[in-house]
């Protein structure tokens, strides 16, 4: 079935920002009359939040069990029945998703090769690819203070040496695996609303039909 909605995703270190312009970016949408889904990886369903537990520490699990189990919440994201991404899109709703499967070549690359997280995420490349991913750049050392600063107890990934390869792979599973993929990098340094127009600048090229529509309404 041929998917009518828009496959927006959002990468980035923790700390990028990547929530406030999903958020706002959803506001935009919605002001031009457009159905949107807004999700996150890992997901809140039964994989996801096993995920989300050995992400806290709460459990251990190798590194190659966390990718795999990536995968298969992936799998379910895309597919299960109840509010699966191809649901959503077959049915003209735009989906705008915290992360996918880029997040797994930068996080899962720092402990095994980035070829190999590829190969095992090949399914979900094949079934559902982004129309758009919007990569939000920040430094390694920026992204600790923002970590530093929100006073959580922090994750797995969330060290300095960590963020900094993870950052560092982003942009190596850019350069070699960006056949087929459009991907937007956006300073996220920026203000948080000098950074929302230019992703807007970025996404509104998709949804030229509404933006024309709306403007003969007005006129």
């Amino acid at each position: 079935m041929k998917l009518m909605g828009k496959f927006i995703v959002f990468e980035g270190i923790d700390g990028s920002g990547k929530s406030t312009q999903i958020d706002l970016l959803r506001s935009k949408l919605l002001s031009i009359g457009q159905d949107v889904h807004m999700t996150t990886e890992p997901t809140d369903r039964s994989i996801g939040k096993l995920i989300r537990q050995i992400l806290g520490k709460e459990i251990e699990a190798s590194e190659e069990t966390l990718a795999a189990l990536f995968v298969a919440d992936r799998l379910d994201h895309i597919q299960n029945t109840q509010d699966g991404m191809h649901s959503k899109l077959e049915n003209d709703t735009h989906v705008i998703s915290d992360r996918y499967y880029w997040s797994s070549y930068a996080y899962h690359g720092l402990s095994m090769p980035i070829s190999k997280v590829v190969e095992m995420n090949d399914i979900c490349h094949q079934l559902l690819k982004p129309d758009l991913t919007i990569y939000l750049d920040l430094t390694a050392e920026e992204s600790m203070k923002r970590i530093e600063k929100r006073n959580e107890k922090q994750e797995k990934f969330e060290k300095l040496e960590l963020l900094q390869g993870i950052r560092q792979n982003y942009f190596i599973a850019f350069e070699k695996y960006k056949k087929d993929a459009r991907i937007e990098v956006v300073n996220a340094n920026q203000s948080i609303e000098t950074c929302a127009a230019e992703i807007w600048e970025l996404v509104s090229p998709l949804f030229k039909s509404a933006l024309l529509k709306g403007s003969t309404l007005s006129s």
